[in-house]
């Protein structure tokens, strides 16, 4: 038997690590899994070299939980350690390591996730154990068992002892703060969440599985019963998707994949991403392009991060940009410095790399989507829209690729291009001053009217709508010449595509100032400017209006972006009374005043009434005054 004291130069460093890591106290499941299957790693690349020529045998990792005991066991069959070795490595390295750790990081957020960058990985067990076994027989032949044992201070003792299994045990008798970790359930959880993939079999518990009875026992209806019998419980699948090649896999097997990444997922994906590099990093991965709802921030944190199989984070807005954090699947890199902090990460040039990389595969992958079957591609749009939108919103190198199979939809179903569309809308809707004017609606049905008329003169109307629209039609405006936008509700037709001819007005200025006042008596001046327009005498007899730039405005407000440092844009509206319709006219040429407002209310009220914004006592007025007029 051998007692020692770890060098400790730092005072009371374990009590430091145990408080210091307490916040993300589970991971230390994470890295002694870890540890043991690297040691089987290790042990089968040596098999492979010639260097070890003794029996792999089942290379499996256990997990074991003894409640009665109150420990917690995790046992491989890898390299194993010898005296020697558990003192180069576990007093020495490893132990300069965590003092190095305390040191740098002590009190710095996010640290708790960086224990392996230091060797602290064995270390962290002290996070949930008050006293920790080593117990291992190295692969050397005639090699001596050895036990290393510490109570959490800076002694330990090394005895020799009788183990017949090559490999090692990390034994933790769990304290009471940490009883959780006695938990089967709680157990099972950190398992299923950071070694679901791990490369070797990890095994904890039994679990219940149904057979054809061994002794061939039928049931009533003549057929082999079904038993129950306990079989191991392997947390892990060994083989993942993103591990094998794309040549290898079909899409059933892509499929089968998500579902087993995102279990309570009720819909497929709609396609696929399988990454893989060797040069000039390491980068493997399948990205999936989910239907991306409204609401963006149900989206996010569905991509995991792992490191050689082992689940580092599904926070990875610092390895992929904004966008792409739309997207579910797995990113697998070793290359990613994981160890270190976010900081690091966002001025790293190999992070900066991968995330260009991974941009461009995207963008690469739906440019060839739209060449290969444009048909398929236009279905998907209604899918795709918003992450395009959200890419092109965000990243300049994404939004320069996606100009080739960014689509725009009409109210009629039709896609185009960009450079299609405005070849298509050209000779019609180019005003005076040669710009293109595209019509748009965000809601065809609630603005029925106003496309109906758009249509009526020759004109097309886009369908665009979502929570992002506002600022990717000023992103297409600003990226497309002599364009503008204009929803198709924003003013009059006339005004909105404005020609060299102008419509001659049936009412003269004294009879439009005779009529102006009736209008803004039954309007809050406040909120609505009555004016009056020569329109075509088959347009509504008033419009109700509100101008595209305040709409625009008060929409990207709402977002949270654009115009706040105007303050809040005000609810005001143009009310727009057409001057050559008959009804405006018969309102002129009504005797008595109380016949002229009533007709005007009327009026006035139908226009608010199609724009939505009748209502309460205002609309119940409205609808007893057409009863009676009927």
């Amino acid at each position: 038997m051998k007692t020692g004291q770890i060098n400790v130069q730092t005072e009371n460093i374990f009590p430091i690590i145990k408080k210091f890591l307490y916040s993300d106290h589970e991971i230390f499941l994470r890295e002694l899994v870890s540890n043991a299957v690297d040691a089987s790693q290790k042990l089968k690349f040596l098999a492979s070299n010639g260097e070890f020529k003794g029996e792999l045998g089942d290379l499996k990792v256990e997990v074991i939980l003894d409640t009665a005991e109150k420990t917690l066991t995790i046992r491989d069959r890898g390299i194993g350690m010898t005296a020697e070795e558990i003192d180069k490595y576990i007093n020495q390295i490893a132990f300069s390591g965590a003092e190095e750790f305390v040191q740098q990081y002590k009190g710095k957020e996010g640290a708790e996730q960086i224990i392996g960058h230091f060797g602290l990985g064995f270390y962290s067990s002290f996070m949930v154990a008050d006293r920790v076994q080593i117990r291992t027989l190295s692969r050397h032949e005639g090699s001596q068992a050895v036990q290393w044992e510490s109570n959490g201070s800076p002694e330990y003792t090394i005895t020799e002892i009788e183990k017949e299994d090559r490999g090692t045990d990390i034994v933790m008798f769990i304290s009471e703060e940490s009883a959780e970790f006695l938990e089967k359930e709680r157990v099972q959880g950190i398992l299923d969440k950071y070694c679901k993939f791990l490369p070797h079999p990890v095994l904890f518990g039994n679990r219940t599985e149904y057979i054809d009875d061994p002794k061939g026992e039928r049931d009533e209806n003549d057929k082999v019963k079904r038993v129950a019998v306990e079989v191991p419980n392997q947390v892990n699948n060994v083989s993942p998707a993103w591990t094998k090649a794309p040549v290898d896999l079909s899409k059933e097997d892509y499929t089968s994949f998500y579902r087993e990444l995102y279990p309570s997922t009720v819909e497929d994906p709609l396609f696929h991403i399988h990454l893989n590099v060797d040069y000039p990093f390491n980068l493997t991965g399948i990205l999936y392009f989910p239907k991306i709802k409204e609401n963006v921030e149900v989206q996010r944190n569905k991509i995991n991060l792992y490191s050689n199989q082992v689940f580092i984070t599904d926070s990875v807005e610092e390895i992929v940009p904004e966008f792409l954090t739309l997207l579910h699947g797995v990113i697998d890199s070793p290359d990613i410095p994981l160890n270190v902090s976010r900081s690091y990460l966002q001025s790293d040039g190999n992070v900066k790399k991968i995330s260009s990389h991974i941009t461009k595969k995207v963008a690469d992958k739906l440019g060839e989507m739209f060449r290969k079957d444009r048909k398929d591609f236009e279905e998907k749009w209604d899918d795709l829209s918003l992450f395009v939108q959200y890419g092109m919103l965000s990243d300049d190198k994404f939004a320069e690729k996606a100009k080739k199979f960014t689509l725009l939809k009409n109210t009629d179903g039709e896609h185009f291009t960009v450079e299609e569309y405005k070849e298509k809308v050209a000779t019609l809707q180019t005003d005076k001053d040669d710009k293109v004017v595209i019509l748009y609606s965000n809601a065809p049905e609630e603005q029925y009217g106003f496309v109906q008329n758009a249509k009526g003169r020759g004109y097309d109307v886009l369908h665009v709508d979502g929570p992002l629209a506002p600022h990717w039609i000023s992103k297409m405006e600003q990226a497309n010449e002599n364009v503008s936008f204009v929803r198709v509700d924003a003013d009059t037709l006339d005004k909105l595509i404005q020609k060299d001819e102008e419509i001659p007005s049936k009412l003269s200025q004294e009879e439009e100032a005779e009529l102006k006042p009736l209008f803004e008596e039954v309007l809050d001046k406040q909120k609505f400017n009555v004016n009056f327009e020569s329109m075509d005498s088959n347009d509504a007899p008033i419009i109700i209006t509100q101008p595209e730039f305040i709409r625009r405005m008060k929409e990207q407000q709402a977002m949270g972006g654009g115009g706040g440092f105007y303050g809040a844009f005000p609810e005001t509206y143009n009310v727009v009374v057409n001057a050559n319709h008959e009804k405006i006219s018969d309102v002129l040429n009504t005797k008595t005043k109380k016949s002229k407002d009533r007709k005007v209310k009327q009026l006035t009220d139908i226009a608010l009434l199609s724009q939505g914004m009748l209502k309460g006592e205002a609309l119940n007025a409205f609808i007893q005054r057409s009863i009676e007029l009927v």
